[in-house]
């Protein structure tokens, strides 16, 4: 919430939470935006019906429609209304064709976009093809998870998907870095 709260999310905002798992998020941003502003999206649709179940505590101010099984970032259903996004821990266990996908998929189907939030772990380019020790002691991976990524590999991506983005300089746990993709201009 604190990342969403720097970014400038207002309860009029609709929030996507992609990765959105139990609504770990969800449980804080549901009430504090407008009724029917939060969406979230994961590989398992029960995982998160549980959670809307479990941890918020007015359901109906989630329709359960609003939370969308999505596997590969496609984002089905999700309203071209979205104005901020967020990946909070989704891409350290993935593919780095996953972040492509999502990065794409946001650029391209959500217009009224300001934000897109996403974190991952860096590992710099002499280290990058071999186990990498993050500050905080966590070994994370080129090849599996925990995953890091270069930051020219990070940038290309958003690049590509027709964003721009830039790592924000406070460290995340367990060293993950929050970047913050927009559109240019």
């Amino acid at each position: 919430m604190a990342a969403l709260l720097s970014a400038g999310m207002t309860p009029q905002d609709q929030l996507l939470d992609i990765g959105c798992g139990a609504l770990r998020l969800g449980h804080l941003a549901v009430p504090y935006l407008d009724p029917g502003h939060y969406w979230g999206t994961d590989a398992s649709l029960a995982l998160m019906q549980h959670g809307r179940r479990m941890e918020l505590p007015d359901p109906a101010r989630l329709p359960e429609a609003q939370l969308v099984e999505d596997a590969t970032f496609a984002l089905p259903g999700i309203p071209p209304t979205i104005t901020l996004a967020i990946a909070w821990g989704v891409f350290t266990h993935l593919p780095v064709e996953a972040l492509d996908a999502a990065l794409r998929s946001v650029a391209q189907r959500l217009p009224a976009l300001r934000s897109f939030l996403f974190t991952v772990f860096l590992a710099p380019d002499s280290a990058a093809a071999a186990p990498f020790r993050q500050a905080d002691g966590v070994v994370t991976h080129p090849d599996r998870a925990p995953r890091h990524l270069r930051l020219d590999q990070v940038l290309h991506l958003v690049t590509a998907a027709g964003l721009m983005a830039e790592p924000q300089p406070d460290r995340l746990p367990r060293g993950q870095v929050l970047f913050i993709a927009r559109r240019p201009g």
